[in-house]
């Protein structure tokens, strides 16, 4: 397959904790082997609102940092981004958003991204789909990127979601010991907790949805 036609795919996504980090590179190696030209674009929360404890891993005070996020995500307000320049320097063939779930919905950092002119100049007139991480909520999400991707002119494809393991409970604690040492360990004060964050076999999911977008994709690149 030559660069003219190599389907090309925009992975525009947040990751803090490095576990859509993950899935981008996992990805990103199927759709290359299947001949399609990849362009990772993480965006940076640069809002100062949110820089100190967003911009430090892992968290000195992980439970309040996350309580504090619960705001901003019930506003559904905007916050500062700073958005890659191949974003929106070429069109793509298709674009794939990393959207973690923060609370029960979208991440600020990608939902502001979706709400901004340069997503509609992205998005407008092409395919995108959803690939989102999670603690256990993750149906509002999808729904949030579909809603507002589809409002800037995309048209949305079936996403893929990847829930971590463990009940309500301990899920929770899963997560708050590992954003307060960076490690997954088998208990938190006491209590037995699961592994948190993606496993071997979520990143097994991942190839598998990529294969199958590729199998959407590949000879339906146009010129560059």
């Amino acid at each position: 397959m030559t660069p003219a036609t190599k389907p090309s795919v925009l992975f525009v996504y947040y990751s803090y904790t490095g576990q859509t980090q993950k899935l981008v590179d996992t990805m990103t190696e199927v759709l290359t082997q299947r001949g399609c030209e990849v362009t990772p674009a993480a965006i940076d929360l640069t809002d100062p609102r949110y820089t100190e404890r967003f911009h430090t891993f892992p968290m000195h005070k992980p439970f309040l940092q996350v309580v504090l996020t619960i705001p901003a995500e019930l506003r559904r307000k905007p916050a500062g981004i700073s958005i890659p320049d191949v974003v929106t320097e070429r069109e793509y063939d298709f674009v794939i958003v990393g959207a973690p779930t923060w609370w029960l919905s979208t991440d600020v950092p990608m939902r502001s991204f979706l709400e901004l002119p340069e997503a509609e100049k992205v998005l407008k007139g092409k395919p995108f789909t959803a690939v989102v991480t999670c603690r256990r909520y993750w149906k509002h999400n999808i729904k949030t990127v579909r809603r507002l991707g589809t409002k800037q002119g995309g048209t949305y494809r079936d996403g893929i979601h990847f829930r971590y393991q463990g009940g309500q409970i301990r899920s929770l604690l899963s997560l708050l010991s590992f954003l307060g040492t960076g490690e997954n360990r088998a208990t938190f004060h006491g209590v037995k907790i699961p592994p948190t964050n993606l496993l071997d076999y979520h990143l097994d999911q991942a190839r598998q949805f990529a294969q199958r977008l590729c199998d959407g994709l590949v000879g339906a690149g146009s010129p560059a």
